[in-house]
């Protein structure tokens, strides 16, 4: 029985240590770490499941759906490619609406009407109403601009500022005052 008595007082003094060193332990760390134990121990009660602790870095994240691509403007696309895919054939539209044909429609860079100087012209000859020149001086929508109008086989005779007030140049804009100017002459019908 003294045997069985040793050995219980030699488990009771191991036991006493291990806690006597997990105690001095415990005084060793910080207030911080003393507070966030107790937190989890007493979680751990009330929730039976383990507490554990997941860093952000092992998450996956979300499927984020990607921002879809905002188109360019066309006004904002490039020179040509806004006057041949988006000005022409809207422009055409808008006479073919007013029971009116086109003949002919292009641009090119040549000559412009009356002042010579080259730049970038937009020849349109309405059939059996008139022939204008739109003008831009440089290979830009917001360029300076004029326009010049003429009576079918005839020679334009007058050039004209075209927007120079403007400060957004748009598809619409440029359209409308074109027919404007040539409502004006009285070339598009009645007003």
């Amino acid at each position: 029985m003294e045997e069985n008595l040793e050995s219980n007082n030699q488990v009771n003094n191991e036991i006493s240590d291990n806690t006597n060193k997990s105690n001095s332990e415990a005084i060793k760390a910080p207030k911080s770490e003393i507070t966030n134990m107790n937190e989890n121990k007493s979680k751990s009660e009330d929730n039976p499941a383990p507490n554990v602790d997941i860093k952000n870095e092992n998450r996956t994240p979300a499927n984020t759906v990607p921002k879809p691509i905002k188109e360019l403007p066309i006004e904002k696309k490039p020179f040509q490619e806004f006057i041949n895919i988006h000005l022409i054939p809207s422009f055409k539209e808008e006479i073919y609406q007013r029971g009116l044909e086109i003949n002919n429609i292009n641009l090119k860079n040549t000559n412009r009407p009356i002042a010579g100087d080259k730049c970038w012209v937009i020849n349109c000859e309405i059939k059996d109403t008139c022939t204008f020149w739109l003008s831009f001086e440089k290979e830009d929508i917001s360029s300076l601009k004029s326009i010049s109008l003429s009576k079918p086989n005839q020679n334009p005779s007058i050039i004209e500022s075209f927007l120079i007030d403007e400060k957004r140049i748009t598809l619409k804009l440029i359209i409308s005052r074109v027919l404007q100017r040539l409502n004006g002459q009285k070339l598009l019908g009645v007003n």
